[in-house]
């Protein structure tokens, strides 16, 4: 018995010994060269120390009430969120299975049966009685050793994977909100172009009003009338066409909120929405703050620590176990000693010829990591080029709106002294009809120019991971 009693010591002690055996390779990070600064800073600041924006409220920076709304919205009725919710949660319990691998296991089972022996059973003895009683109550426990570190590292790539989900529903939650904020300043720029279309036909229909009194008059040709009923006629079908433009923007945004479109509406109106000023940090801290970068980074930690799983293969798995209970033929002197049974012990198991199993299974998991730590590669790199992206994008943007502005200033003059000369016969109408095609082409570029400027600051927002607060705090907060 005291030989017997020594065995689980001794596994502890070995247990104690091998404790932190691991056949996982060190992990080795990707070299990505990174720069000082951005090449492309245009008119924005560089961030210092003290400047953050949380990921959680960073729309706000457009100065515009209603974003917070449908933002809210969005948080609560979306289901593309939703689903990457629910792949986190199962990624976290998959990490759960992992972890109960590292703690014994423990059953009961209790059964009262009444048996019949079979006549010609093989090796029936002549005493052997046909029906009997069997009575059991027991227990067992059960503790595979992780010497080589197999659970431990199933438990690392669970954690790491669960991190990635987690990164993962960071990233969909910043793709979603920055794809709203977009979608509404499509719409209000929509709105906008509305607000010109229906200045213009107003102002198109005084010029048709005014040469269709000149041709009444004897003073102008009927061509006159005809190019002025052909601008008013284009005039308000581009307004029908913007018009259905801004429901097709409404309907995605409603997609986006998860509800009907048909119950779906936001009311036509100018918004002002201010620009803003974004400070774009260093480059370096792009790698701390972008989710997806976060979530490349932990695959490849989950795929290393897989390869210290696979490697685990080669070598024994050593499990101690123990069963007791209680077992008889009446219930009287069921629970008594003699009744009583235990059986313990180490068990050892180890696969001594696969067919190369093991070594395709070291090399799967090999392969599975250079993968990673290229697709971690690539997400970096993809990320310093949407950052260099949205800042040349911003910087030119901002000296052609500069340069439209001043061109509709200038259309809008010669527009009006056109019309002025037109009215003193002193001109052709063919001319205030280029003069008034120059005028809604600029009104329309400068606006478009607004919008590329606000759409280049969501990309660059959503570039630089969502906002710039310190990392540490940023990584830290759990999903919602």
């Amino acid at each position: 018995m005291k030989r017997v009693r020594g065995i689980p010591w001794s596994g502890a002690a070995l247990t104690l010994l091998l404790g932190a055996c691991s056949l996982a390779p060190p992990l080795k990070t990707p070299d990505i060269p990174t720069a000082d600064a951005y090449k492309e800073i245009g008119p924005w600041t560089q961030a210092q120390p003290a400047d953050r924006l949380p990921r959680d409220s960073w729309w706000t920076l457009y100065d515009v009430a209603e974003l917070d709304q449908l933002q809210q919205k969005l948080i609560v009725g979306s289901p593309t969120l939703a689903a990457a919710l629910a792949n986190y949660a199962q990624a976290r319990a998959i990490a759960d299975q992992a972890r109960a691998g590292l703690f014994p296991t423990l059953g009961l089972g209790a059964s009262v049966e009444r048996d019949r022996e079979s006549l010609h059973a093989p090796l029936r003895g002549p005493t052997t009685p046909t029906y009997y009683n069997a009575n059991t109550l027991g227990g067992s426990v059960s503790y595979e050793l992780d010497l080589w570190g197999q659970i431990r590292n199933e438990v690392a790539a669970g954690e790491a994977n669960a991190a990635a989900s987690a990164a993962d529903l960071e990233n969909a939650r910043l793709s979603l909100i920055a794809q709203l904020v977009d979608d509404y300043i499509q719409l209000r720029s929509l709105d906008r172009d509305s607000a010109i279309l229906d200045e213009t036909v107003v102002a198109y229909t005084r010029a048709l009003s005014l040469t269709g009194q000149r041709h009444d008059a004897g003073i102008a040709p009927g061509l006159d009338v005809s190019q002025a009923q052909t601008q008013f006629n284009a005039a308000r079908s581009q307004a029908a066409q913007t018009l259905a433009q801004r429901a097709l923007m409404e309907h995605s945004i409603a997609a986006l909120l998860g509800v009907s479109a048909s119950t779906f509406s936001i009311k036509p109106q100018i918004v002002a929405i201010k620009l803003p000023q974004i400070p774009t940090g260093v480059p370096t801290t792009l790698l701390e703050r972008r989710p997806d970068i976060a979530g490349a980074q932990r695959r490849m930690i989950a795929a290393n620590a897989n390869i210290g799983v696979a490697r685990a293969a080669y070598f024994p798995a050593l499990t101690l176990g123990a069963q007791g209970g209680f077992q008889s033929t009446a219930l009287l002197n069921w629970l008594s000693a003699p009744s009583a049974f235990w059986a313990i012990g180490p068990s050892a198991l180890l696969s001594v010829f696969d067919g190369g199993l093991r070594r395709a299974q070291v090399a799967q998991a090999r392969a599975e990591f250079d993968a990673s730590a290229a697709n971690y590669r690539s997400t970096v790199v993809t990320a310093f080029q949407q950052v260099e992206d949205s800042l040349a994008t911003l910087n030119h943007y901002h000296d052609a709106a500069l340069d439209e502005k001043a061109a509709v200033d200038a259309a809008q003059r010669t527009l009006n002294l056109s019309m002025a000369l037109y009215k003193q016969g002193a001109i052709d109408y063919l001319t205030v009809v280029t003069s008034q095609t120059a005028v809604l082409q600029t009104q329309q570029e400068a606006l478009n120019l607004d919008t590329l400027q606000l759409r280049a600051s969501i990309d660059l927002i959503r570039a630089l991971g969502g906002g710039w607060e310190d990392s540490a705090h940023a990584m830290s907060r759990p999903p919602t």
